[in-house]
């Protein structure tokens, strides 16, 4: 278990690092699924996007951040989202976790990690 300033978050017994995996996998899935989204995944290192989004959410879900300090924050930046669809990639995750029946607590916590990354 581990504190993000966030909140700490058991992620044994309803997530681990498998279950963060696929999550990201379904988010990314969602995301590139979406017409307006799609186009700012093209020419994207897409393995590279997945490693990044699955350690800042499993630093935000309370688990260990490996051999960094902190989370690879601001994934996402750099792609030219509006506010707008920032907002829209964060809902697709906070779906996804809803699916996966993550608690709620851990949804939201997941939710800030993600949303105080806009301003890209």
């Amino acid at each position: 278990m581990g504190v993000t300033g966030l909140g700490a978050y058991p992620m044994e017994g309803w997530l681990g690092p498998a279950g963060v995996r696929d999550a990201v996998a379904r988010w990314l899935r969602l995301v590139a699924a979406d017409a307006e989204l799609a186009p700012y995944l093209i020419g994207v290192d897409q393995a590279r996007l997945a490693g990044h989004l699955a350690l800042t959410l499993t630093v935000a879900l309370g688990g260990p951040a490996g051999d960094i300090a902190r989370p690879a924050v601001g994934a996402w930046r750099g792609l030219g989202l509006t506010e707008a669809q920032h907002r829209r990639v964060v809902d697709y995750l906070a779906g996804v976790l809803w699916a996966l029946d993550v608690p709620a607590d851990a949804v939201d916590a997941a939710r800030r990690a993600f949303a105080d990354e806009a301003g890209s």
